[in-house]
């Protein structure tokens, strides 16, 4: 087995146990049995169709947030902003769905979602390669300004009819993305996450232009001499960021809500880059992660009603798995580095 691919493995699962040991420590302080609790978590996941379904549609937008940055990590660039663009997408899929209710309209959100949430992306890509900007910052602060942008939508044009309340009418059957297994609420969402999934792994390894953005990832001074333009790829690669971003709102819109509401899922971005890490930015090993995810999350909500133990403690274990992850991933970074180094000079001494 290759060192890499062995240390990931290694490093992931104790990252997870780690999460999971903290969190059985929480739920010990509550005066509760931790491993009674689990027994419920993990036993709960697979009790019948509806459940295991809902685990699929907690993990599809985590599938796109979690894409969504680890395409930009693969150019060295850090997209903090996926959350602002999950809400330009949601906006956009609600509007589109209110003035269109018609059926043919999920295609042409098909299209006109993953534009809207790409043109958001990619302003944070011109401003890197235009004003050499801090893409980071750019990217977080783009986020304020697209829940402003969501919420006096929802409290002018966007309102409910009645007027009371900051979200939208419930959106008519018909734009209701399509369920494919009956009796759950698994959507066609899901396996366009997985399509797509795969579709970017294509993009990223089997493609020129996706060479290049690694190439630039890796050096972006070595990437320039060599011929290859940093500032296009950057303004691309946030396009593309931005487009998954979207699409994640489109199927939470369109798949689970079937309306839009403010303020929701509020940690959708965030999570998507724990998982981008945990998967160690792979696009077929988010697809996994944000399974994993996806069971936490179902599993978690049902230890809480059955085990009286309050729903923030599920935020507890999602929060200590992601610092356990990124720190897992600083270990591995070392851990390179040094073999590499090792090999260097193995090299040197033979020669």
């Amino acid at each position: 087995m290759n060192a890499k691919i062995r240390d990931l493995i290694l490093t992931t699962f104790l990252a997870i146990f780690l999460g999971l040991f903290l969190s059985g420590l929480m739920i010990l302080l509550l005066g509760k049995n931790p491993l009674t609790a689990f027994s419920v978590l993990f036993s709960s996941i697979f009790r019948d169709r509806y459940t295991i379904g809902e685990i699929f549609v907690k993990a599809t937008p985590l599938i796109f947030t979690g894409l969504a940055f680890a395409f930009t990590f693969k150019a060295s660039l850090f997209n903090i902003g996926a959350q602002g663009q999950f809400y330009i997408g949601a906006v956009v899929a609600a509007t589109l769905s209110i003035l269109f209710p018609y059926r043919i309209t999920i295609l042409a959100m098909l299209i006109l979602v993953p534009l809207a949430g790409g043109a958001w992306g990619a302003l944070i890509g011109y401003a890197k390669s235009k004003f050499s900007a801090n893409e980071f910052l750019v990217s977080m602060m783009s986020t304020y300004v697209a829940l402003a942008i969501m919420n006096y939508l929802l409290r002018t044009h966007l309102m409910e009819s009645k007027g009371e309340y900051p979200q939208t009418d419930s959106l008519v059957e018909k734009v209701w993305l399509p369920i494919f297994i009956p009796k759950t609420r698994l959507h066609l969402g899901f396996i366009l996450a997985v399509l797509i999934a795969i579709a970017i792994w294509v993009l990223l390894y089997r493609t020129k232009f996706g060479f290049r953005l690694r190439a630039v990832g890796m050096n972006p001074d070595a990437a320039y001499m060599s011929g290859i333009k940093p500032g296009k790829l950057y303004v691309a690669a946030f396009f593309i960021s931005g487009a998954l971003a979207g699409m994640a709102g489109l199927t939470e819109v369109n798949g689970v809500q079937h309306m839009l509401v403010q303020g929701f899922n509020p940690e959708i971005g965030a999570i998507g880059i724990g998982i981008a890490i945990l998967a160690n930015a792979h696009p077929i090993g988010i697809i996994f992660a944000s399974i994993l995810f996806g069971a936490l999350q179902v599993g978690g909500t049902i230890m809480g009603q059955r085990s009286g133990i309050p729903s923030s403690i599920i935020n507890l274990m999602h929060g200590y798995v992601m610092v356990f992850v990124i720190i897992s991933y600083a270990i591995r970074s070392k851990m390179t580095i040094r073999r590499d180094k090792l090999r260097l000079q193995k090299e040197t001494t033979q020669l």
